[in-house]
């Protein structure tokens, strides 16, 4: 009997797992984890508003902008050897952070880590595609999930319970070189743990694409970050007007390489396949949830006024459902529905974003709980499917780009989604920040946040045309 995993597998892969979930808790978790912490940074350090920004936006920017080039190194040069070293890079940039005594040595080591896990995350998922049979990839997939919902919670709650403890005094330094102890441990295990596995056939790296696409991001990304805190400079609508060029650019670049036989960073053909566009659109509207987070933290401060710590732990049903809707999602629906359950569970996100909004306009705090629970389960069902339907549209040698491709298009949407309905909600709230006001801001942004879901759930409907790659 054949054995049923790939040879490039341990006889237990699941082992493995638990190391790349490292890699995948981290990235994510170092970003949630210091928004508590920025009005202690800014006093520690005398930084600006802007330099403090800059801590969170320097990193948000970077990693979105490498991630594709990151999975495309696991491709070429092997994505266990790629993922050590994005390991080792990682908690180099950790241990600048951590003993950064300035606001722009602090930065700047965010700068680096944002880049090393844009390196490291993609190895991950593109790992789980390329090891894990079909008949066991969904059970990962719902763990890879779950990991997401785990940085979330984790990161609100961390932030804040390490700063009070103050280990060895370091006050918020402990969020950066907490990191170290956690990578110390998880590299010899990947070494172990984690088999190589890469492309058949690696490809030689496309610098001028590289170049291009980083620039395309960059003129995207950075004006959507910082833009609306500057109040739209003039240099902030350039950019985003010159990032229409430079992807053309690029995309011109990539299918000329592609029809000399050369090797491009993205593989034109990739997007060819069945439903595979509309897949990575429904990837898009899916991330519209990304700044609920932040707008609840505001309303639970300004409307309820709970404590920053208090305002974390409340989130806590969400996070809740989120470690369970992946578990559910893999576990407890037959292979026959699975294809239906990221549209369902987009919907049910849905439902519990508005009531959330409607819960938070008439005072009714005993249903809050489980409007929340409601978005965290909804967001956990759908996650692993959509990535899977996603990643598993392309040949296994483009693991890694597809790995890169939809973390990409995360991070992309996210920033895109926090700059519009960011603006939205503030633009509502105005200069008076009543509580009045926030509660009606907060309810109009959950509305049009619904309403964007329910768009992702449409493109993640399967057609029958849809295939997927085995």
């Amino acid at each position: 009997m054949p054995h049923p995993y790939p040879s490039t597998t341990l006889s237990n892969p699941w082992w493995a797992l638990v190391v790349l979930l490292a890699g995948t808790l981290l990235p994510p978790l170092d970003f949630f984890v210091v928004n508590t912490a920025l009005p202690f940074i800014q006093q520690d350090l005398h930084a600006s508003d802007t330099a403090t920004q800059l801590v969170v936006s320097a990193y948000a920017a970077t990693y979105a902008v490498f991630l594709i080039t990151g999975g495309r190194l696991g491709d070429l040069y092997g994505r266990r050897r790629v993922f050590l070293a994005a390991m080792a890079g990682f908690s180099l940039s950790s241990l600048i952070c951590g003993l950064a005594s300035s606001a722009s040595m602090l930065v700047f080591g965010r700068i680096l880590q944002g880049a090393a896990a844009a390196v490291m995350a993609p190895q991950a998922l593109a790992s789980i595609h390329a090891l894990f049979p079909d008949t066991h990839k969904q059970r990962a997939l719902g763990l890879y999930g779950v990991t997401f919902g785990m940085a979330a919670v984790v990161g609100q709650v961390m932030g804040g319970w390490l700063i009070d403890i103050d280990l060895f005094g370091l006050g918020w330094r402990n969020l950066f070189l907490v990191n170290i102890p956690v990578l110390l441990v998880a590299m010899p295990a990947a070494l172990m743990l984690v088999p190589e596995n890469r492309a058949e056939h690696p490809q030689r790296l496309d610098p001028i694409g590289i170049l291009l696409l980083a620039a395309a991001l960059i003129c995207l990304i950075v004006p959507l970050v910082e833009g609306r805190h500057l109040d739209w400079p003039l240099w902030s609508l350039v950019m985003l007007l010159g990032s229409l060029p430079l992807f053309l650019l690029f995309w011109h670049h990539e299918h000329r390489l592609f029809a000399q036989g050369r090797d491009p960073l993205v593989i034109p053909a990739v997007f060819d396949a069945p439903g595979m566009i509309r897949g990575l659109l429904a990837t898009v509207f899916f991330y519209a949830i990304a700044p609920f987070f932040l707008l609840f933290a505001i309303h639970q401060h300004a409307y309820a006024q709970l404590p920053p710590l208090q305002a974390g732990l409340s989130v806590l049903p969400l996070g809740v459902g989120f470690l369970i809707g992946p578990l559910f999602s893999g576990w407890c629906i037959s292979a026959t529905y699975q294809r239906y359950v990221a549209p369902v569970a987009i919907v049910i996100e849905a439902l519990g974003v508005w009531g959330t909004g409607l819960v938070a306009a008439n005072d009714h705090a005993f249903w809050l709980p489980i409007t929340l629970f409601l978005i965290g389960a909804g967001e956990g069902m759908a996650l692993p499917p959509l990535v899977r339907h996603v990643v598993q549209r392309v040949d296994r040698r483009w693991a890694g780009l597809a790995a890169g491709l939809v973390n990409s298009v995360l991070q992309c949407s996210s920033a895109l989604f926090v700059a519009i309905e960011g603006g939205l909600f503030f633009s509502l709230v105005g200069h008076s920040f009543s509580p009045a006001r926030v509660a009606q801001a907060f309810t109009i942004t959950c509305i049009v946040i619904g309403a964007l879901l329910l768009l992702s759930a449409l493109l993640a409907y399967p057609r029958q045309a849809d295939t997927l790659i085995k």
